[in-house]
């Protein structure tokens, strides 16, 4: 495992590369990044806010499911789901 300051470097890396990325990714890949992202970065607490309500729906169970895992246990997998997905467009 990477040292935590090392992991949040890591971490910042794959955002930007997801942030900058012009291509739709698939929603269910999108939902897991929400989860992961929101849940490393301690904002998980604040409710979804989409207009949509199913929306919030599927936003808040992903949360859910976040349930347990540590904040860097959540930049881990938001970095691997991240490399994979990219690794996989080559």
């Amino acid at each position: 495992m990477a040292s935590e300051s090392q992991l949040e470097k890591d971490f910042e890396k794959a955002v930007k590369q997801v942030n900058e990325h012009t291509e739709t990714f698939p929603a269910d890949f999108l939902l897991r990044l929400y989860a992961y992202y929101k849940h490393a970065t301690g904002s998980q607490g604040k409710s979804p806010n989409s207009r949509e309500p199913l929306i919030n729906a599927f936003k808040t169970n992903a949360l859910f499911q976040m349930k347990g895992l540590s904040r860097e246990e959540a930049m881990e997998k938001y970095i691997k789901a991240a490399n994979e997905y990219f690794k996989n467009l080559k």
